[in-house]
């Protein structure tokens, strides 16, 4: 499975040294590069995270259309086991506090980065996401052997991190599932 990061940020100069900097030093666990996918619009990424996963998402703070926080909040309901991190100018303790109690941040980085800072960050953030994956199935497998948790629940699990959002689906009042428009963003 290709793992993806999402970099979100209005400027394009910031996304293109991103993309720089993560295609030189950056490989999962199995030493391929990550994908990367580029949004200066958040609505955008929002639609692109109801069609894939990623493992991480870099997110700016201060954008016109909606700030970092609130992105990261809606892309935490879509996306749980998505890492997140806030890379900003801006040194604001209110939205700081806001990125770690309501969107779930695990690192808050200052503009400009340190190159060597940003990777160490990253791949620490990547790596204890890839823990509490890897735990959260151990516990599952053992509630399946004790019989809390059954084999279709637990590939109900499976699959919803593989691809967010296939397990749900949207009924009608007449028992008729909906559709929905593909390019409508649901927020």
């Amino acid at each position: 499975m290709v793992e993806r990061i999402l970099l979100l940020d209005d400027e394009p100069h910031i996304l293109r040294a991103l993309q720089r900097l993560l295609r030189l030093g950056l490989q999962d666990a199995l030493l391929q590069p990550y994908e990367l996918e580029t949004f200066s619009d958040p609505l955008a990424a929002l639609q692109r995270a109801h069609e894939v996963s990623f493992a991480l998402v870099i997110s700016d703070y201060r954008m016109p259309q909606m700030n970092g926080v609130e992105f990261l909040k809606v892309l935490r309901q879509l996306q749980p086991d998505c890492a997140r991190i806030i890379l900003s100018g801006y040194a604001d303790l209110n939205g700081l506090m806001a990125a770690i109690n309501e969107a779930g941040i695990m690192r808050f980085i200052s503009k400009p980065w340190n190159d060597h800072d940003l990777l160490c960050a990253m791949s620490q953030v990547l790596r204890i996401r890839e823990l509490d994956i890897e735990n959260r199935r151990l516990a599952d497998l053992v509630r399946q052997q004790q019989g809390q948790l059954s084999a279709q629940e637990l590939e109900l699990r499976r699959l919803e991190r593989l691809e967010p959002g296939i397990t749900k689906v949207n009924w009608g009042p007449d028992g008729s599932f909906l559709l929905e428009d593909p390019g409508e963003v649901i927020l």
